[in-house]
Parts: structure tokens; sequence; C-alpha cells
């Protein structure tokens, strides 16, 4: 450790043993080490890597800060004594509990259940302690030569995976308790009909099934109902769809007279290798749903159920054939009586990082009378939620 830095942390570290006993030894490991035995053999080791860090560590009194952390540990010992998990992480707000107080505003202590197996396992053999983003303490018992040691680092690197582990979940426990959440997410599936009726030429409106593709660019908000940690959401946002209706049995849509049918070519041995009506749309769903976490903090399992409603931005058919020997395609834009809205239920529902949604049209995909009538279902699944 540099010179510099040498005295006061010597004149810190004796502060806090005359709170505790006189010192029996006090000894320099290294250039960024001190160690401290005090009378009941306990160890303390000290990391400094500069003069901003040691700082962070006089801001507090670390007789009281070590009273408050007896308090919390053996809260999280208790639980963890409860607990059949190798690792129980319990978060404290002293700054909150004690207004007024100069204490740390929060402080996480993680519990580690010792899982060898030369000898009985014995909750609590390991406690890593977090105040702050920079103070840690990490306190192991029954080490090599049977004393107990007590380690503190001041925003050293040398973090523990648990410390890690600990932080993450902060962070996401952070990100899920937030009363407005955005993300971006892209629904890709498929398209079927139902409740399908001849047109007035007795057609049917059949589809291919793969070709008739679904795929909405969705900006999804959700807003949280309830207290702080409510797994309940409305969620909403608008969406940007794009729907193929891939036409089977060599079918084309035609708009004569203004009716909407379903027409087979014109020509003799034509065979249409696509024949599709493409519509795009904006919707803007509303749901409720529900998110709940496993116990590291993860999505576990997700359900929504609502509606939506959704308005024609535009339309078109396209032909896609062989003539003479070259590729034609042939594309006609137009509303062909489509209705311009549409209404519907939908739902969601995931499992860890698999999410499925489903989308159900009320109204009829054409205008009564003026077109084949059927009613549009979307399913597929969801990406990047």
């Amino acid at each position: 450790m540099k010179r510099f830095l040498l005295l006061p942390l010597l004149t810190m570290l004796l502060a806090l043993v005359s709170t505790t006993g006189s010192a029996r030894a006090l000894r320099a490991l290294n250039d960024d080490t001190i160690v401290v035995r005090l009378p009941n053999q306990a160890t303390m080791t000290l990391y400094v890597k500069d003069r901003a860090q040691l700082r962070e560590l006089r801001n507090y009194k670390l007789d009281s800060l070590m009273l408050l952390l007896d308090t919390y540990i053996a809260q999280a010992e208790k639980a963890s004594k409860n607990s059949s998990s190798e690792q129980v992480t319990m978060e404290f707000y002293p700054a909150k509990d004690q207004p007024g107080k100069r204490v740390p505003e929060q402080i996480r202590i993680t519990m580690h259940n010792d899982s060898q197996t030369d000898r009985p396992a014995k909750k609590g053999e390991r406690v890593d302690v977090t105040v702050g983003r920079v103070f840690g303490v990490t306190v192991e018992e029954n080490s090599a030569d049977g004393n107990d040691r007590v380690s503190v680092r001041v925003g050293s690197s040398a973090k523990s995976d648990s410390i890690r582990m600990a932080e993450r979940k902060a962070k996401i426990e952070e990100r899920a308790n937030r009363p407005v959440h955005s993300n971006f997410t892209i629904d890709l599936g498929l398209n079927a009909l139902t409740n399908k009726q001849q047109d007035q030429n007795g057609n049917s409106l059949d589809l291919r099934p793969w070709g008739s593709r679904y795929i909405s660019f969705n900006w999804v908000y959700d807003i949280r109902l309830g207290a702080k940690g409510s797994p309940l959401y409305l969620r909403t946002g608008p969406e940007l769809a794009f729907n193929n209706y891939m036409l089977d049995n060599n079918r084309r849509f035609v708009n004569q007279d203004g009716v909407t049918t379903l027409e087979l070519p014109t020509e003799v041995g034509r065979n249409y290798e696509k024949s599709k009506l493409a519509v795009s749309t904006i919707n803007l769903p509303l749901m409720l749903a529900l998110s709940f976490r496993d116990d590291k903090g993860r999505n576990s399992f997700r359900v929504g159920a609502g509606g939506f409603v959704g308005y024609r931005l535009g339309s078109h058919t396209k032909l896609k054939y062989e003539e003479d020997g070259n590729t034609k395609k042939d594309k006609d834009r137009g509303s062909y009586n489509l209705e311009d809205f549409q209404y519907g239920l939908q739902g969601t529902m995931g499992i860890r990082g698999i999410d499925l949604f489903a989308k159900y049209s009320l109204n009829e995909l054409f205008k009564n009378n003026r077109g084949p009538q059927a009613q549009a279902i979307s399913f597929g699944v969801v990406l990047f939620n």
C-alpha cells in the first residue's frame, strides 16, 4: 500500500479495535492489505486500493456499522436455517429505517449453506455482505487453521460470485419493480380463418397454412397495478401488423361490381405458385397480465388476456405464376372490400424464455355481403420478450 495511506488506515483500524478490545498483533501482508488480530483470535483483513476508496469507508462509524451488520446478519442467519436453498439473500435499507442518521442506504447479506461432503452441512458457513456499491464484507467460519476471518473490501474488483449474483438479482428486481416498464417485441406466426362461409359463386375461402404468415412489431408498455412487487400489470402499446392470407386450390381474389369473390384463372393451364392477400394494420391492445418470478428473481411464468382494436393501413393482392417459361408477378393494390376496423380478443402466455400469443377477430374480415365471410385467427411466438 502507498505510504500516505498507511497512517489513516492504522488510525481507523485502531479506533475500531478500541471498541472491541486491544489488538494483539498488527501486520502488513502486502502493499494493499492490513491484517488486525483481535483478542478473541478473530482476524480482520482490510483491502484498499486508493484514497477515494478509503473515504468511502471513513464515511461510516465502524463501531455502529458493525453493530448494525451483526443485527442484520442474525436475521439473515435465521432465514437461512429455515431455508433449503444453497444460499439466502436479504436486503435491508437502514437509511429508510433510521432517517437522519449517517447509515448506508442499502445492505445486502447472502448466507451460504456449506455443501461439503466430508462433514455435516451447517447453515450460514459463509456470509457475504455488501454495503452500498463499493463496500463489501466477507465472513468465513471454520477456516483451515480454526480461526474465524473477516475480510473487508473497499472498491475491490475481487468480488465473490455470490456478491455478483446478488447485484444482478438487485438489478433485476429494480427493473421488475418499476411502475412502468417498456419493451420492444416481435410477434411471428401464422394466420387461419374460422366460421367460413362460401362466397356468391359457392367458393370457400381456403388458405395454405404455412404460406399465411403473420408478423407484428410491438412497442409494449407494462403498467403495474397495485403496490410495489405486485405481479399484476396493464399491458398496452401500438403494434404494426402484417397479415398474409395465401389462397389454396388455385384461386385468386377478384374485385368486380363492388363485390370480392374467389375465381379460378381464366387462362387455360395456368397454376398459381402464389396467390395471396396482404393486409397491414395498426393495432392497440389492452390486456391484464400477471408476471411471476422464481427465487432467483427471474421471470418464470407470465399470462395475459384482453382485447385489441385495429385499423387497416393498406392492402394488395399478389399473384405469382409461370408464363412462356418466365416467372410473372402481378400486384394490385386496393381495399378488396376488407373491413377497415378490426376488433377482437388476444392473449399471451410465457414460461421461462418462451412466449406464445393468439389473436381472434370478433368481426368479419370482409364487409357484409361484399366478400367471403370469415373471421381471422393469428397465433405464434413472441421474440425478444
